[in-house]
């Protein structure tokens, strides 16, 4: 038996539930295809894993109803501070530092840990009528006609709609099933992520320091004295350093870190991911799009990976909320196209973007050191330059989506 639904969403992460539910609250009904169980990711155990969520972001969620539920758990970014680093010494004194109170829309961005996002996004989904979550489940096959496309799930179940989006990561399979090719490289390099508690209180401030083996973000949780740690190194330290006991991980992250937030010590479990860039030659083809990584994996140097694919989101929601409006079929290439248009340039010229910085700061040259210090120390010294930075970070420049203006479609 086939079921029907105007857009079918392959992925239920993050981005596919954020797509599903701003385009039920604009009238489609949306079935969500999730390969995990539902309520795996909605633990209450708190394990470091967190999201650095720009400030448009946030207003996207507002949008959607999520952030007042949200809010209260949520750590404001104040500042952002830049340093090259040593493995022994800590930051080097020639700092970048961006500041929120140069941008009169408040904090550029706020951490929010994923087991609550993931919590608030799912009590949507199940609280919206016009959604259908099928969790446990994956889709094996898409078939496209002219009138639309039709899924069939492990589950053996079939369901047909107007539209199907790929949520389904850098790996996607709805990608390749449509036959949209990659281009791609992996850096050689290994994340390492956690959280410690620290003796002295961050202040909202996320420091990002670039070190040879890669960069070291240090992001603040709520509550002071947390910070999530998103630690890069090459694939084989890494993979030593991981299978360090607690108290040996901790010795070969303390040198690093530096002394400024004084005695450290780990509080939440330990993960590790490769690191790699993923371009999707077309982020459309018949019937299909792609949103997220499945669009666009990239480095994770400025945290804008989840962002990147909230941009996707509300591109897509605004583009085929009108399309339907004006009553044009939401799945035909001209309505699609008009999103690829949207996404594609920016979110690839972002990517290759942190691609070059990674590249750049990667290394302990003492050249490229020298010229990386006096770059950083240029932009701090001037404010206009600096507060461009500021904005971009916040993701308030560029031609933006109603949602992430914080406004209803």
């Amino acid at each position: 038996m086939t079921q029907a639904a105007d857009i079918l969403i392959a992925g239920g992460g993050l981005n596919g539930p954020a797509l599903a539910l701003a385009l039920a609250r604009n009238g489609f009904s949306v079935t969500v295809v999730d390969g995990r169980p539902a309520p795996q990711r909605a633990e209450p155990g708190f394990d470091g894993r967190a999201y650095a969520l720009a400030l448009a972001s946030k207003r996207l969620l507002a949008a959607l109803g999520l952030w007042e539920g949200l809010a209260s758990r949520a750590q404001p970014i104040l500042r952002v501070v830049t340093a090259d680093g040593t493995t022994a010494g800590g930051p080097s004194p020639f700092v970048l530092a961006f500041d929120h109170a140069e941008i009169e829309e408040g904090p550029m961005g706020y951490l929010l840990e994923d087991r609550f996002l993931y919590a608030a996004f799912l009590a949507a989904l199940e609280a919206e009528p016009r959604i259908r979550l099928v969790s446990g489940t994956t889709v094996e096959a898409q078939e496209v006609g002219p009138q639309g496309v039709t899924v069939t799930l492990s589950s053996g179940a079939r369901i047909a709609g107007r539209l199907l989006v790929g949520c389904d990561g850098r790996q996607s399979g709805t990608a390749r099933r449509a036959g949209i090719r990659r281009t791609g490289w992996g850096y050689g390099q290994t994340a390492l992520v956690t959280a410690i508690e620290h003796e002295r209180p961050h202040e909202g401030t996320a420091w990002q320091y670039f070190l040879p083996g890669g960069p070291l973000a240090i992001l603040p949780l709520p509550g002071g004295h947390r910070s999530s740690i998103v630690w890069s190194e090459s694939d084989a330290a890494a993979a030593g350093i991981q299978r360090l006991p607690d108290a040996d991980y901790l010795g070969a992250l303390r040198p690093r870190f530096g002394d400024f937030l004084g005695t450290i010590r780990l509080a939440g479990d330990r993960f590790t991911y490769p690191l790699s860039l993923s371009l999707a030659h077309s982020f459309v083809a018949p019937r299909v799009a792609l949103v997220g990584d499945a669009a666009h994996g990239v480095h994770p140097i400025a945290g804008q990976g989840l962002n990147l694919g909230l941009r996707d989101v509300a591109a897509l929601a605004e583009v085929l909320t009108l399309a339907a409006r004006r009553g044009e079929d939401v799945g035909s290439p001209l309505v699609l196209d008009r999103y690829q248009q949207w996404r594609r340039f920016d979110a690839t010229a972002l990517a290759l973007g942190m691609d070059m910085v990674n590249r750049l700061f990667s290394n302990d040259n003492p050249v490229l050191r020298a010229g990386r210090d006096l770059g950083m120390g240029i932009v701090n010294a001037l404010p206009g330059l600096r507060r461009g930075f500021i904005r971009q970070a916040a993701g308030l420049s560029g031609d933006l989506p109603r949602l992430l203006q914080g406004r209803p479609i």
